[in-house]
């Protein structure tokens, strides 16, 4: 769901997914790239996929955090040797 909201209201899909420093990075990009984008077709996708990558990368951060604070509680995995 974040996906959609990131690909077609980008600058919305940051803010929800808890990035308001890219938010506003990417409302300003958005701007100019809606501003050059009538000359030029294609930079009226960069500010989705902009969006899209931070998404993604948030979501690898917590799950990474999440994984590395299940190691530190339960300690490693059966087998696991140093």
């Amino acid at each position: 769901m974040i996906y959609l909201l990131a690909a077609f209201l980008p600058p919305l899909g940051l803010l929800f997914n808890g990035q308001p420093l890219s938010a506003v990075f990417n409302l300003a990009l958005l701007v100019v790239c809606l501003l050059l984008g009538l000359i030029f077709h294609p930079l009226l996708v960069i500010p989705s996929l902009h969006a899209l990558i931070a998404v993604r990368m948030q979501r690898e951060k917590r799950m990474h955090r999440e994984v590395v604070e299940a190691i530190r509680q339960y300690g490693p995995p059966q087998g696991y040797r140093r």
